[in-house]
């Protein structure tokens, strides 16, 4: 039987519910110059791109400055109008207020771990030696004022001794590197720039790291393309113009190389590859020999992602003869392959070598279920998981012992210690929350998009709703880049459920929820299926009864905000509000920025004409028709975001209030210092989480 909701909840619901007046409508919108540039494209292809000038540096360039202040002014004002705003906050708030850790790294018998003790606006990183305390290794938090400043990526030295961490300045993609003295939690004179998309791999000597940089820039450091990425060795107490340059390919600019140490630090792995696809070239190099890196693997066809090593023998996961994936061993002398684990029914979405076994991360139906195999391949059992959800982590290792997360919808990451010599998991680490996560339910079903391919889908919501009768919903999608979405917990999600509303997660084709062929089936020329299977999502929880039109919303960041802007375009009908967050919304000059260039894999080359057609026919920003009723929008994003860079944001928005779509809001939301994502202080995090469930609440009904 389940318990009810605390009291405070209740309260907070019903408060929730109350009735709010009509806002006022059609919103006086700032004026948005409209020029007369024109996007020329293949065989004498043309558009229109009237804001282009929005492209221009937000930090730079004075009038795209003043038209974000007077953007932020309008929605500001809107979003302060809102009915039970300041209460949404101050649950999130109090929600968010729980203690959480990240998975640890454990070298030289050293423990490392991140640890937020609740509202810290960074993740502090702590060290724990066998049998003492843990201590502060790095608090980002007194970096900046506004919290603004993050620890990035971190690395260990394989003793324990030494760690690399990256610093990272107001959510943008490129970081400092810096080297800390455990012992004393001191700072070498180390400093290494220009960083970007790097993995950092320390030599086992712990004399230096292996690292990834991009040459320095001339131009705008925000918006040039990122090309010419090389492999550099750093060796410690030298300045970084004395780094070793350890692998290049000037010949091909677009590719970026990645190294990797073998845990036995004999071998480095080095991994090139030239978009967002998982189509790599292998190299190695006997580190101890001094080898000059001579190639494995050639050609740019196939996922190799090393799983470990034992003596000459290399493993990894691969989908070379295996759609779904399986784990061969490569001989790193001959590179001679033979195959450990075969292709199964389930995805294979991730295999490391811990001890003398080898840990198999599966995803089956978008559910995770970890496998656990002898080296010559017998099935030794699988881990069993406390639910549906996600795990993640299992790092390799030497001693037999991994550490790994769990979370799902309604319960928050848990940190497990998992033994491959016994298949046993014991769980070290429990978030202390505020609720009950036996409150809510969790169900997957699956639904027929429009060419009848069935896609599954997560309904989450609060287990005493009465599911008789629709509610307000929130429907979630990503759809792209191989990237599989999974059941995981987010407090904002679980404050949409707490008020009285159902999420619902849509694993659409163009993720890696089914391998290859799930993948394909949403790229390139067959992008469309994943606005239909978005659609017909929608379409699906409303003949269930699980909403109604006037109660749905849809949300999506990224590749999901193009999601979210296109869906919008071709079904305007279908929804009581959008969410498109950070989006790519100019899917004819999405390459002329930063990492655009890398999403030719999925997006398509827009210099072919067959291309440029095909991106000019769903792209957001091209598509805004007036003449019908749009639902409620806001826009998100951010001034110093490198990676989707605002300008597809801010001209998208534009289109919206130029055209005659409605009375309902179209707004923009351009946060001040913050980038993509990570980095993301938890103040701006409650912020914009509040503002986008009183938006979407107020549109779909939960909160009028």
């Amino acid at each position: 039987m389940s318990r009810s909701l605390p009291v405070r909840s209740i309260l907070l619901v019903a408060a929730l519910m109350s009735a709010a007046p009509v806002l006022a409508a059609p919103i006086a919108y700032p004026e948005t110059h409209r020029g007369f540039e024109v996007e020329k494209g293949p065989a004498g292809l043309s558009v229109p791109d009237p804001y282009r000038w929005l492209e221009a540096d937000v930090r730079t360039d004075e009038n795209v400055a003043k038209w974000v202040e007077a953007q932020n002014k309008v929605t500001m004002a809107y979003l302060a109008g809102l009915p039970k705003r300041e209460q949404i906050r101050q649950r999130l708030t109090a929600l968010y207020n729980y203690e959480r850790f990240g998975v640890p790294r454990v070298k030289g018998g050293v423990q490392f771990f991140t640890r937020n003790s609740g509202l810290q606006n960074q993740s502090v990183l702590y060290v724990q030696a066998p049998g003492a305390e843990p201590r502060v290794l790095i608090d980002p938090n007194p970096w900046a004022k506004d919290g603004a400043t993050a620890l990035a990526e971190w690395e260990p030295s394989a003793d324990g001794k030494l760690l690399v961490y990256a610093v990272q300045d107001g959510g943008t993609d490129w970081r400092t590197l810096k080297v800390r003295d455990v012992a004393t939690g001191q700072d070498l004179p180390d400093v290494i720039e220009w960083v970007k998309s790097s993995a950092i791999a320390w030599k086992k000597d712990g004399s230096g790291f292996y690292y990834s940089r991009f040459p320095e820039q001339a131009g705008p450091k925000y918006l040039g393309v990122s090309l010419n990425q090389k492999l550099y060795f750093h060796k410690l107490g030298t300045p970084q113009s004395a780094d070793q340059l350890i692998f290049e390919t000037p010949d091909f600019p677009k590719r970026g190389h990645s190294g990797q140490v073998t845990d036995d630090g004999r071998w480095l792995v080095i991994i090139t590859a030239e978009g967002t696809d998982s189509r790599y070239e292998v190299r190695v190099a006997d580190i101890a020999k001094g080898e000059k890196p001579r190639a494995l693997v050639t050609g740019l066809d196939h996922d190799w992602s090393l799983a470990g090593s034992k003596g000459d023998t290399l493993y990894f996961r691969t989908n070379k003869a295996a759609p779904l994936g399986r784990i061969v061993a490569m001989n790193a002398l001959t590179g001679a392959i033979s195959e450990i684990v075969p292709q199964g029914a389930a995805t294979l979405t991730g295999a490391s070598l811990v001890g003398n076994r080898l840990v198999a991360d599966t995803l089956e139906d978008a559910k995770s279920v970890v496998r656990l195999y002898e080296l010559d391949g017998k099935p030794v059992g699988v881990l069993p998981l406390p639910g549906i959800g996600t795990a993640g982590g299992f790092e390799s290792s030497e001693d037999g012992t991994t550490w790994f997360a769990f979370s799902s919808f309604a319960t928050p990451g848990s940190i497990w210690r998992y033994d491959t010599a016994t298949n046993s998991a014991t769980v070290v680490r429990q978030a202390k929350v505020a609720f009950s996560p036996d409150d809510y339910a969790v169900s997957q079903v699956f639904y027929s998009s429009k060419d009848g391919t069935k896609v599954p889908m997560f309904i989450a919501h609060r287990k005493d709703l009465d599911v008789s009768k629709p509610h307000p919903a929130l429907l979630y999608g990503y759809g792209g880049f191989d990237i599989s979405s999974t059941p995981g917990f987010s407090v904002s999600r679980l404050v949409w459920m707490e008020m009285g509303g159902v999420f619902v997660l849509a694993n659409i084709r163009g993720g890696g929820e089914y391998g290859e062929a799930w993948h394909d089936g949403g790229r390139l020329l067959k992008k469309q299926n994943v606005f239909d299977d978005f659609i017909a999502a929608g379409e699906a929880l409303i003949a269930r009864g699980i909403t109604s039109k006037g109660q749905l919303a849809i949300q999506g960041g990224s590749n999901g905000g193009l999601l979210v802007g296109a869906v919008t375009n071709q079904r305007p009908d279908l929804f009581a509000a959008a969410l498109p967050a950070v989006g790519v919304m100019d899917m004819l000059r999405y390459a002329n920025w930063t990492a655009g260039r890398y999403w030719v894999d999925d997006y398509g080359d827009v210099t072919k004409p067959e291309m440029f057609r095909y991106n000019l026919g769903y792209s957001p920003y091209h598509n805004v028709k007036g003449g019908r009723d749009y639902p409620a929008i806001l826009v998100t994003t951010a001034d110093t975001d490198d990676r989707v860079v605002p300008g597809h944001s801010f001209k998208y928005a534009a289109a919206l209030q130029a055209a005659a779509i409605g009375d309902k809001p179209h707004l923009i939301r351009i946060e001040t210092r913050a980038g993509h994502g990570s980095g993301k202080p938890t103040d701006k995090i409650i912020a914009e989480a509040a503002d986008l469930w009183a938006f979407a609440g107020y549109w779909t009904g939960l909160t009028r």
